[in-house]
């Protein structure tokens, strides 16, 4: 009893610390800002998260009209958020830091619960925790999707050892609700079947392909789980058909959200023998990033090319490892399933299917791969150190020694997210031609007034990707600020040959129609943005502006009332429909 007690005890002290490591690793990020990537377009400017928790915000957020694909629960779990603790950034990067410190107890949980080994399973936990590869994932608070997605994942692989050790149907439910709950935070977790199908050969030993080391003792190192049933393989694939079949319903319902929107999936945007080049050169780059954490940036954008030797060399080393550790698979099991864990969950985000902007990789899509990789590194050191007479100290100094390393790393990535200057600098730094880089600097650097330097990276940003509709729009709205009618003319032409259904070029080039005096242009353009976008309030309101100084005052009256009415407290339609209704007074007094 008192044995028991203490390993509790234990337990606990090793959950304090993680917690307490974490957050010293990104305490700061409660003084950064929001960042121009998603964060001001899907977040702080987005009207029904000021609205907070509504039936009308709960309909919005289950519906397919939100500017990204289909994750409902991230979308309440935003407007929870901004509804307690306000548009503070600082709140709301520690809401995800929240979730990154909850999964990484869970995971400790997770495979001390499994395994019975104490040292690997918080290794594992320490490596997840502080690797600075995750900082995206906590860092940017429109990600919350992937740290709330895992943090389901977690409870669905918890939910799941329980129903292995006396499998039941209140259990299974248990399991299948988790799994739904993480799909509706985001798709990602559509690989689960697959990764229980692993955890079914270890450490639960479920199923068997002869008999082979079991759990590790955490007093001897050794492996013991000779008691378990085995299970036939075929009735373990059959139990998580209903897990596959969920799995298949997010699949389905992401892909027709994305079907609804402007950002439809791009199948010409990268030729497809550079998406399938890049998909081993990836997944090395990935591994070689989680060994060595450098050159970490916001968006790596595609290569112009990769070269055969490249792709191939990847793929060589890749087969090589994976045929590698499946020889190993019945003596060293967690090789197997911590390679193939990594390999098989970075599949829906490898980019031969692309939505949008789609990135060569993303350090935020490594989040949950990398805990393959780390359990393998984990239960290799042990192995290896096995026989060692001085186990236990070898073990603590090599864990105190790596994340401490990776630690201040961390807490060096983090400060690079304190705002979008700092962001979008760093990007600039550590890659190359990075197009989206370059004009979302030019952006920041706009908003602290460094007008030249804006100038200067969003024509960058267009050398290196001249179809780039963004830098051909941003750069036609400063040129029409400060007066330069013809250099704004040149770039939202270009921006509207680009892309002719872009609502807010039209808005743009409207604008300038007014500055020019060619009203009923300026108009066809208004109205033609309100076409693509219904609730485009500004446009109503440019059109009553333009009806009124044509004396077409009823119309002009309805223009702005529609303005008002999608944003109540628009002040400068209110007030030109004060001035409208002033000067209409005025022509019918002067007529009697």
């Amino acid at each position: 009893m008192f044995g028991n007690r203490n390993r509790l005890k234990l337990q606990c002290a090793v959950c304090l610390l993680l917690a307490l490591v974490t957050i010293a690793a990104y305490w700061q990020l409660s003084a950064c800002d929001f960042v121009g990537f998603d964060d001001y377009v899907q977040l702080v400017d987005n009207p029904y998260l000021h609205e907070g928790i509504t039936g009308k915000t709960i309909a919005w957020a289950f519906s397919f009209e939100s500017a990204t694909y289909w994750h409902p629960l991230t979308w309440l779990s935003h407007m929870l958020g901004f509804q307690i603790f306000g548009f503070k950034p600082g709140m709301q990067h520690l809401i995800n830091l929240f979730f990154h410190i909850a999964n990484t107890l869970l995971l400790f949980v997770v495979l001390k619960r499994m395994t019975g080994a104490l040292w690997e399973s918080a290794f594992v936990a320490g490596l997840f925790a502080l690797h600075p590869l995750n900082v995206e994932s906590v860092a940017w608070v429109t990600e919350r999707k992937n740290v709330l997605s895992t943090f389901f994942w977690m409870l669905t692989m918890l939910a799941y050892v329980r129903y292995t050790a006396r499998p039941g149907f209140l259990r299974y439910l248990a399991v299948f609700a988790a799994l739904a709950l993480g799909l509706m935070a985001k798709p990602m977790l559509v690989t689960i079947p697959f990764v229980l199908l692993l955890l079914d050969y270890w450490p639960l030993e479920r199923f068997r392909l002869s008999r082979h080391a079991g759990n590790v003792s955490p007093e001897t190192g050794t492996f013991d789980n000779s008691d378990n049933q085995s299970w036939p393989g075929s009735r373990l694939v059959l139990e998580k058909i209903p897990l596959l079949v969920l799995s298949a319903v997010s699949i389905s319902l992401s892909a027709l959200s994305v079907q609804n929107l402007d950002t439809t999936i791009l199948t010409g945007s990268v030729p497809m023998k550079l998406k399938i080049a890049n998909v081993p050169v990836s997944y090395v780059i990935y591994i070689k990033k989680m060994l060595w954490p450098s050159g970490l940036a916001v968006l790596y954008p595609y290569p112009e090319t990769v070269p055969l030797w490249q792709a191939v060399g990847a793929g060589l080393l890749l087969a090589g490892v994976t045929i590698l550790v499946l020889r190993k698979i019945k003596l060293k099991p967690y090789l197997s399933v911590g390679w193939l864990w990594f390999i098989g969950t970075l599949v829906p985000v490898i980019g031969l299917v692309q939505v949008g902007l789609w990135p060569a990789m993303a350090d935020r899509f490594a989040y949950v791969p990398v805990i393959g990789l780390f359990i393998l590194i984990a239960w290799g050191i042990s192995d290896i150190l096995s026989k060692q007479r001085y186990r236990r100290i070898m073990l603590g100094i090599l864990t105190a020694g790596i994340l401490s390393a990776l630690m201040i790393c961390t807490w060096l990535q983090s400060a690079y997210w304190k705002s979008s200057l700092d962001l979008f600098e760093r990007a600039v730094q550590v890659t190359a031609n990075n197009w989206l880089a370059h004009n979302n600097l030019g952006t920041a650097k706009f908003n602290k007034g460094q007008i030249d330097e804006a100038i200067g990276h969003y024509k960058t940003a267009l050398s290196i990707k001249p179809d780039y509709i963004t830098p051909h729009y941003n750069l036609g709205n400063l040129f029409l600020n400060q007066g330069k009618i013809k250099q704004a003319a040149f770039h939202l032409e270009e921006a509207l040959k680009i892309k002719p259904e872009h609502a807010y070029a039209h808005y743009s080039y409207g604008n300038l129609l007014v500055k020019q005096g060619r009203l009923e242009e300026a108009a066809s353009h208004f109205l033609e943005a309100i076409k693509r976008d219904p609730e485009y309030a500004e446009a109503y309101n440019q059109i009553g502006v333009i009806r009124g100084w044509q004396k077409n005052y009823k119309g002009a009256r309805m223009f702005l009332l529609k303005a008002i009415q999608i944003k109540p407290d628009y002040f400068m339609a209110r007030k030109n429909l004060e001035d409208l209704s002033r000067f209409s007074q005025k022509e019918h007094q002067g007529e009697k």
